[in-house]
């Protein structure tokens, strides 16, 4: 559990608020509009109406008490880096600032920024991969080289284990889980059989995952 602090409740800064209290984590969230405010009051331990651009309102957070600060704000830039560069200056310990464009993130990590996140293009690189693939159920990037895939199995594989169809070394990638509906297994054995009818969540370089996918066209 976490002690942390979000600046900006517009829809990334709720998706994340919410998610972060089901987590457990102890949130404190700050925003100008009151009726922004009341939508989260089931999932905050605090709530704070304010401009945090003034100095004095971010002095009275206790922003060295949190543990990561979360700056929220994407449609006033000048704003954004404004908080930014104050959060840090008063002891934020970790801060994390979201951005819209390349540029952004430059000064935004110049000036204070530990980390910058840019949730709008993370998800269109993701849906891009995902439907411009018939055979891709999700996805993540680890890094640009690699990848984790939730793929079917070719028909190669079915009813043979993974030990027997040697997939490390022949396809070079490694099958994290298995996954039937919302059910999944963890770190399948040597001895694992695959299905038909399930999904593999497998790790690998996207260019041996890519020759995966050519295979299952």
């Amino acid at each position: 559990m976490k002690s942390i602090l979000i600046i900006g409740m517009g829809r990334f800064g709720k998706h994340l608020c919410t998610n972060l209290a089901r987590l457990g984590n102890q949130i404190m969230a700050v925003d100008e509009n009151e009726e922004t405010l009341e939508d989260m009051l089931d999932y905050v331990v605090s709530a704070k109406i304010g401009d945090c651009t003034n100095e004095a309102v971010l002095k009275s957070l206790g922003i060295d008490n949190f543990d990561i600060c979360f700056i929220c704000i994407g449609n006033n830039f000048q704003s954004s880096l404004e908080i930014t560069s104050m959060v840090k200056e008063l002891g934020g310990r970790y801060v994390v600032s979201k951005a819209n464009r390349d540029i952004h993130a430059k000064f935004l990590l110049r000036n204070g920024a530990d980390e910058v996140i840019y949730p709008d293009r993370d998800i269109a690189e993701k849906m891009a991969v995902r439907y411009s693939a018939n055979h891709v159920f999700d996805y993540i990037e680890l890094t640009e080289e690699f990848s984790i895939y939730e793929i079917p199995p070719l028909p190669e594989w079915v009813g043979k284990s993974i030990i027997d169809l040697s997939i490390r070394n022949k396809y070079r990638i490694s099958i994290l889980a298995t996954k039937e509906g919302e059910r999944a297994k963890l770190m399948p054995a040597a001895d694992y059989v695959i299905r038909a009818d399930e999904h593999l969540m497998v790790i690998g370089k996207n260019e041996d995952v890519d020759k995966i996918l050519k295979e299952l066209r």
